[in-house]
């Protein structure tokens, strides 16, 4: 079996041996880069499984090189970041981030991580084949993966798709955010609501007609979400 490639972006030698020896270790293959630029080129040319990458970096730092990858690339990326500040984690997941972990960190901590985003990113849709939910002017077909919003079709990234699996095999029904996180992202995550929040806000972006007052994706203050599938109209919906 093939192992998984990871690459490992950074501009502080000491940190790429450190990735190198650990996630070796651990049975990755392990590709280097240290500027924005030649990680681009590295992910366009060898496509690895997934990405690790410091957000501060001379020239091109972490997050506009991850916005250049998702114009072209869903490969999942962890980022690393110096002071772990929620502006900096919320601001990498609105660019499509999968996971970000603070340095310093715990070398053993990061390959646990890279782990589960690489289960998160083979895993194998446990749904129905056939299953479709109309909730108003949004189609969800589970068998074919596809979403369409007033007749258009929506692109979601990976994570966005799976977020939204589990709330249609609830429909109609609360979900805490615990379970979400874990049914999602997997154990390590069930306490991360910001996470989630921040996932709920993009899905709602493309999918609500008004993400501000959403009438589909709906929240249960301090317990979790609710995807209604049979929502009321605009003048009557409340968040």
């Amino acid at each position: 079996m093939n192992k998984p490639v990871v690459l490992v972006v950074d501009d502080d030698h000491k940190i790429l041996r450190l990735l190198r020896i650990e996630l070796t270790a651990q049975g990755f293959q392990v590709l280097m880069a240290e500027r924005g630029k030649d990680a681009l080129e590295t992910v366009e040319r060898q496509r690895p499984d997934l990405v690790v990458m410091d957000i501060i970096m001379p020239g091109m730092d972490g997050l506009e090189t991850l916005k250049r990858i998702r114009e072209t690339s869903g490969v999942p990326v962890i980022l690393l970041t110096a002071m772990g500040t929620d502006t900096d984690k919320i601001k990498g997941l609105e660019l499509g981030a999968d996971d970000y972990l603070a340095k310093p960190f715990n070398p053993e901590e990061l390959s646990a991580r890279v782990r589960a985003v690489l289960r998160r990113a083979q895993a194998k849709d446990s749904l129905l084949d056939g299953n479709r939910l109309v909730c108003g002017s949004i189609v969800i077909d589970l068998a074919r993966r596809t979403v369409f919003v007033n007749n258009r079709p929506v692109v979601l990234s990976r994570t966005e798709w799976q977020l939204l699996q589990q709330l249609c095999a609830h429909a109609g029904r609360v979900m805490l955010h615990e379970d979400l996180l874990v049914r999602t992202w997997g154990q390590e995550y069930r306490d991360d609501v910001q996470y989630l929040r921040v996932w709920i806000s993009r899905l709602r972006q493309k999918l609500e007609e008004n993400p501000a007052e959403p009438r589909f994706i709906r929240t249960v203050q301090g317990i979790g979400y609710i995807l209604d599938t049979t929502p009321v109209p605009p003048a009557q919906a409340t968040t």
